[in-house]
């Protein structure tokens, strides 16, 4: 049997003994400037106690001297107790070491924001419950299918595999009427937004409304990038989109139409093409945030808003609220005229979300993974909610459940005043929940008390906990 020859430049990659070593040697007697370079870069910290040398065969080569001159070297450190020699496993830095190098200043880990005692921050998702089996398979079958050109510079579009799965599933599940041309893979919602702001400045866009209740991490990210974001109101029935007719100066509008965030109405039928007439008439931009759309419980299905004008509507979509934020996956569906000025603002080469992530995602929708995902996830989140409307209805009569057909969040509507007097307690603090004035846009008067409350984001075994700590603070 004939064996194929690997390529002259691999052969012997898996013999190459050793690891690799800088050291800072100084002019003068070799061994000697070899010894100093060695306790320099241990009482530096370079050299760890524990750090596993080259053998002298290896060192030797990688920096030009005779191999007796390396094995001299390590003796002479060894009794000097720098290093130590284990039978079978070669040279090390000695853990002795460590009480012959000067006290360092210790580097101070940032401290990281400490997690709430009870998690019911809105707009998390359950992270316990991430399908880590489904997409170890789903990782491993796209990396193996992988073309070797995924492994290169990073497309500012996008993996085409993912592209394509999202266009189908998206027009299936959602309703957007989308080509995977249109489709710009990004890092978030936040990247995205971040995206079309930039977008919007160079064409000379100087306003986006937005919805006077929602994230304010969406308003600042487009006043940073110059654009004005006067509010519309909010109420049952969604935002007022009327109000567009007022304002002359704007050029786009960014909205929550499935299920708004914070206060969870669908935006009404009519609105709906108001808003799309409005954009049609004005040449404007309607950037609809889909951020909990597969999560809908006791009504009818809301498609995306995406349907009724692929030309005037961006549709924002993410993987944070139905999988994970830690992938760092979205994606914008673009109209044909802005799809290349998008993609424009990333740079030629400029990060996005790794390939192996992106093909995975592919290959998790594709292989139907997603779908079932959704669907369990759907019906553990339906019975949270059902279990914390009830909760609150039993022991807080003065608290109004309101936006609970869809999405990973409730609003309580609290009598006037108990927001601001909740909030200062220590109860709330080791809760997560939001009050709703954090939500509120700086233009709009305090016009109602709430408190913003996730069921999504503590994990089974510490749900029913949450919910008893809730039900204590509530009014």
């Amino acid at each position: 049997m004939r064996v194929e020859e690997r390529p002259s430049e691999y052969r012997g990659a898996d013999r190459v003994p050793g690891v690799d070593l800088h050291l800072d040697r100084r002019s003068g007697r070799v061994r000697s400037g070899l010894m100093d370079a060695f306790r320099e870069a241990i009482r530096s910290g370079r050299l760890a106690p524990g750090t596993q040398l080259p053998s002298s065969r290896v060192l030797a080569g990688d920096i030009g001297v005779a191999r007796n001159t390396v094995a001299r070297a390590y003796a002479e450190l060894i009794v000097e107790g720098w290093l130590i020699a284990r039978p079978g496993s070669g040279t090390e830095v000695s853990p002795r070491a460590a009480e012959l190098v000067a006290p360092r200043v210790e580097w101070r880990r940032r401290p990281a924001p400490r997690p709430p005692v009870h998690d019911l921050r809105p707009g998390h998702p359950d992270l316990s419950s991430f399908p880590r089996q489904d997409w170890i398979r789903a990782l491993k079958r796209a990396l193996a299918a992988a073309p070797n050109e995924a492994f290169g510079y990073a497309d500012p579009y996008g993996r085409p595999e993912l592209r394509q799965a999202l266009a189908t599933y998206l027009a299936r599940a959602r309703g957007v009427r989308a080509r995977p041309d249109n489709i710009i893979v990004c890092c978030g919602a936040a990247e995205g937004l971040n995206l079309l702001a930039g977008t919007f400045v160079e064409r000379g866009i100087t306003g986006v409304a937005i919805e006077a209740y929602g994230l304010p991490a969406h308003r600042e990210s487009l006043t940073r990038a110059g654009l004005r974001t006067p509010p519309l109101a909010v109420d049952a029935h969604g935002a007022d989109v009327s109000a567009l007719e007022g304002m002359p100066d704007v050029g786009a509008v960014l909205m929550t139409p499935s299920h708004q965030f914070p206060l969870g109405a669908a935006l009404h039928p009519d609105r709906r093409s108001a808003v799309v007439d409005w954009a049609r008439r004005t040449g404007s931009v309607i950037i609809e945030d889909d951020y909990d759309g597969e999560f809908r419980y006791d009504r009818t299905p809301v498609g995306a808003l995406h349907g009724l004008d692929r030309d005037h509507v961006v549709y924002l979509g993410t993987a944070s609220k139905s999988l994970a934020p830690g992938l760092r996956l979205g994606w914008l569906v673009v109209p044909d005229h802005l799809v290349d000025a998008v993609a424009r603002q990333k740079g030629g080469t400029e990060a996005t979300s790794g390939f192996v992530d992106q093909l995975a995602m592919a290959e998790f929708i594709e292989s139907g993974a997603y779908d079932r995902h959704i669907r369990t996830m759907r019906t553990a989140y339906r019975r949270r909610r059902e279990q914390l409307v009830e909760a609150v209805a039993r022991t807080s009569p003065r608290s109004r459940i309101s936006g609970m057909s869809a999405g990973l969040h409730v609003l309580a509507e609290l009598p006037e005043g108990d927001e601001s007097a909740l909030s200062r307690t220590s109860a709330w603090q080791q809760l997560g929940v939001r009050g709703l004035s954090q939500f509120r846009h700086p233009e709009v008067p305090m016009d109602r008390d709430g408190v913003v409350i996730g069921y999504a984001a503590a994990a089974p075994s510490a749900w029913s906990g949450a919910l008893e700590a809730l039900t204590r603070l509530l009014p």
